[in-house]
């Protein structure tokens, strides 16, 4: 992590969590919300559509493996909506395999990481992904 990063203002980002593991939406919202953010989480897709369009995230964490709308397909809905097609998608996945890193490029995914980033990669992909920079 550069000294950029590190001083990166996370304050009112808005990050949006979906993932069907309570677990994971609770240990990431945590830490997310002691660095700052303001996060909302769902446990599917479908319930995650209805919240980005009322929560209107800077960033979303998807996580791939959720069962009815699993996390590629919700990843095509979310860039064919016309007010979440920009924004930013992080896959989630307990594995780091290219299969997960391509299928998720090809449905549209912004960058791919394993479950649980610890603090400093959520910071980083956060620096990385929004629109939102600290002043140079």
């Amino acid at each position: 992590m550069n000294d950029a990063t590190e001083q990166y203002e996370l304050n009112g980002i808005k990050i949006a969590v979906i993932d069907d593991a309570k677990t994971i939406r609770m240990m990431m919202s945590h830490t997310l919300r002691n660095m700052g953010c303001e996060v909302e989480c769902a446990e599917d897709g479908y319930k995650a559509l209805g919240m980005l369009r009322r929560f209107k995230p800077d960033l979303i964490f998807l996580d791939i493996t959720m069962p009815e709308l699993d996390g590629y397909q919700t990843c095509t809905l979310i860039r064919n909506a016309e007010d979440t097609r920009n924004t930013p998608v992080v896959m989630l996945s307990s594995s780091d395999g290219i299969f997960d890193i391509a299928k998720g490029q090809a449905r549209g995914a912004t960058a791919h990481v394993t479950k649980i980033p610890p603090e400093n990669v959520l910071r980083e992909l956060i620096y990385n992904h929004t629109a939102r920079k600290a002043a140079a």
